[in-house]
C-alpha cells in the first residue's frame, strides 16, 4: 500500500501508528520521546512545537504545522485524524439562519465565488432547537471540509467564549469570520462600517428636519449593535446636537432581530415622541411600519423609517423601504478570497476588512411632521 506525502509524491512505504515505535529501531526506555525527537529533528523544530501540532493546540504558525506534518510523512507516520489531509473541494458555510434574506444573499453571493474557484459550499443553517454554531463547526471538520466561513456566528457576541476558534485554528482548518470582531481571535474578519452606516441614515433624517429619531436594535452583547450605537450616538450629537446620554438613554431601544422585535421596540420609540426609526435591518424596519399603522400612523407622512441591509425584494414594500445598503457583494467575495488564501498557505493579515455601505432613499421617509419641525424652530 502506498501512502501520499502531498500532492503526487509517495513515501512508497506502509505508514505505521504515531505511537509505535518503527521495525529496525534500537528500543528506547522512553519510545514517545525519541517518536517527538525524531519529527523535531526532520522539521526543524522544538519537541515542544510538536507536541502542540500533534495535539491540535493554537499558537503554531501555518507554515510551522505543515513543516511538521510533512516530517511524519517523511518518516512514514500515520498522521492523527483530525490532522489529516483536508478534502479540497468543499468549504463550510455556518449561517445564524435564513429567515431574515439578508443571509441567503450573502450565501448566494458566497457560494457564486466558491463555486468559480472550483469548491463546492456546504451550507450550515443553525435552527431553534436544532444544531448549534459548535456542533455545525464539528460536522464540517469530521468531514474534511477544506476551511469554513462563518456569518454572524459567536465571534460578534461579546458573551461567547472565543476559544473555540483558537481551537479550531489548532486543528489546522483555515477559517474566515464575517459580521462581528474580536481581539481574542487571530483570524481575518469582514464587517461593514456599521458606524458610517448610521451617520448615514441620522444625516439623512436631519435633513428632512427629524429631531427625534430613534434607533431599534438587537442585544446589546453583540459587536454589530455596539458599534451602530457608537455611530448613532455621534450622529445625533453631530447633526441635532443632543448630549451622548440623553440619546442613549431615551433614543436607543433594544429588542430582537424579527419583525415583532422590530414593532415592538418602535412602539416604544414612537411612544417617547420619535417621528423617525432607523432600524438595524430590514426585518425591524417592516415591524416599524407595523407598529406606525397600529399606531394610527402613516408611513412616511407621520413617522419615517430607515432600515438596514438592503434586502432582495426590499424595494417593493408599502412603501418601498429606505435603508442602507450593506456591501453584500463585496463582502462575500473578499471572504471567499481571504479563505482561499488562507488555503492556499498564504494567508491575509490577521486584521478587519471594513466595507463602506450605501444609503438607499425610497418611499419610507420624508420631511418631518408639521408640529416637529415648529418645535425645531422654537428651540
Amino acid at each position: 500500500m502506498t501512502q501520499q506525502l502531498g500532492p503526487g509524491r509517495s513515501t512508497g512505504r506502509p505508514r505505521r501508528p504515531i505511537g509505535v515505535q518503527g521495525q529496525g529501531r534500537p528500543v528506547q526506555s522512553n519510545p514517545v520521546t525519541t517518536r517527538l525527537a525524531d519529527i523535531a529533528a526532520q522539521a526543524g523544530v522544538s519537541e515542544a512545537t510538536v507536541s502542540r501540532v500533534l495535539n491540535g493546540k493554537p499558537g503554531v504558525a501555518a507554515t510551522t504545522r505543515q513543516s511538521v506534518l510533512a516530517a511524519l510523512d517523511v518518516l512514514g507516520y500515520e498522521r492523527p485524524v483530525r490532522l489529516r489531509q483536508r478534502s479540497e473541494g468543499l468549504v463550510g458555510l455556518i449561517t445564524p439562519e435564513l429567515e431574515n434574506p439578508i443571509f441567503p444573499a450573502l450565501a448566494q453571493v458566497i457560494g457564486q465565488a466558491l463555486t468559480r474557484q472550483g469548491y463546492t459550499p456546504v451550507l450550515a443553517t443553525q435552527t431553534p432547537g436544532g444544531s448549534t454554531e459548535d456542533e455545525l463547526t464539528e460536522m464540517l471538520v469530521d468531514r474534511g471540509v477544506a476551511g469554513i466561513i462563518f456569518v454572524s456566528g459567536l465571534h460578534a457576541d461579546t458573551s461567547a467564549d472565543m476559544q473555540r476558534y483558537e481551537q479550531l485554528r489548532g486543528q489546522g482548518v483555515p477559517f474566515v469570520l464575517v459580521d462581528g470582531f474580536s481581539p481574542k481571535v487571530q483570524a481575518p474578519f469582514i464587517s461593514p462600517d456599521d458606524r458610517a452606516a448610521m451617520t448615514l441614515a441620522v444625516t439623512h433624517l436631519a435633513s428632512l428636519g427629524h429631531t427625534r429619531i430613534g434607533l431599534a436594535l438587537g442585544p446589546k452583547r453583540f459587536v454589530p449593535v455596539q458599534r451602530k450605537i457608537e455611530g448613532f450616538v455621534r450622529a445625533m450629537q453631530d447633526q441635532v446636537g443632543l448630549s451622548a446620554e440623553a440619546v442613549e438613554s431615551e433614543l436607543v431601544q433594544h429588542s430582537l432581530y424579527t419583525l415583532e422585535g422590530g414593532q415592538a421596540a418602535a412602539t416604544a420609540l414612537i411612544g417617547r415622541g420619535c417621528t423617525a426609526v432607523v432600524c438595524a435591518s430590514d426585518m425591524m424596519a417592516l415591524g416599524a411600519i407595523r407598529a406606525a399603522r397600529q399606531l394610527g400612523l402613516e408611513v412616511p407622512h407621520d413617522v419615517s423609517v430607515v432600515g438596514f441591509d438592503d434586502s432582495p425584494l426590499i424595494a417593493f414594500t408599502d412603501p418601498p423601504l429606505t435603508t442602507v445598503r450593506k456591501p453584500v457583494p463585496a463582502m462575500g467575495q473578499a471572504a471567499v478570497r481571504t479563505l482561499l488564501e488562507e488555503i492556499g498557505g498564504t494567508p491575509a493579515p490577521h486584521s478587519e476588512f471594513v466595507f463602506m455601505p450605501e444609503l438607499v432613499v425610497r418611499g419610507s421617509t420624508a420631511s418631518a411632521p408639521v408640529s416637529s419641525r415648529g418645535e425645531r424652530s422654537r428651540s
